[in-house]
């Protein structure tokens, strides 16, 4: 049972750690450089992700600088930047790029925290379907008579517990998100 359990435990933290990646990346009024991580540079043929060619920073709350590595990588970097769905336009100073971060609307906002909702709805789905895996997995070994009737009611509410404590985190990661959308 305790396998079952810590299992289950690692399975619903990697759930949370998806759903932190994917609201991580949905753009607030903020500068954030982990906007930038879903854009991937086509860098000597091969599409190779923006962090790994250059470094990405947020010297003010409206602008990202990005520094590549490789000064030859620019104009790809420029490229890749324009044609993702983020709506910026980068800057070409030379050396480094530059990024201004335009503020949202109010329409815009709503639209992002709907967005931000649905990804914790996934996120929530995704814990309930583990605790739905774990439970039935602890069935499985009562009814090969490898739990008793009491482990299996202590199990299933062990689980029960874990799934609280993560769908609690989700909401808690949720509301912080949308407090940052929401921030003028």
């Amino acid at each position: 049972m305790k396998t079952v359990l810590k299992e289950t435990r690692e399975r619903m933290q990697r759930s949370l750690e998806a759903f932190e990646n994917n609201i991580g990346v949905v753009r607030t009024g903020r500068a954030n450089p982990a906007i930038l991580n879903r854009v991937y540079v086509d860098y000597y043929g091969a599409s190779t992700p923006l962090n790994q060619l250059a470094t990405v920073s947020s010297p003010d709350p409206r602008t990202l600088v990005i520094s590549p590595f490789d000064k030859s990588a620019i104009g790809a970097i420029e490229k890749a930047i324009r044609e993702s769905d983020l709506g910026f336009n980068p800057n070409n100073q030379g050396d480094t790029v530059f990024i201004t971060v335009p503020a949202l609307n109010d329409e815009r906002r709503r639209d992002l925290v709907k967005q931000v909702k649905h990804m914790a709805e996934e996120g929530r789905v995704a814990v309930r379907n583990i605790r739905r895996d774990a439970n039935d997995e602890l069935k499985l070994m009562h009814k090969e008579h490898l739990l008793s009737e009491d482990e299996l009611h202590t199990g299933e509410a062990d689980v029960q517990k874990l799934t609280d404590e993560f769908v609690t985190l989700i909401e808690q990661r949720l509301k912080a998100k949308e407090d940052d959308i929401m921030a003028v």
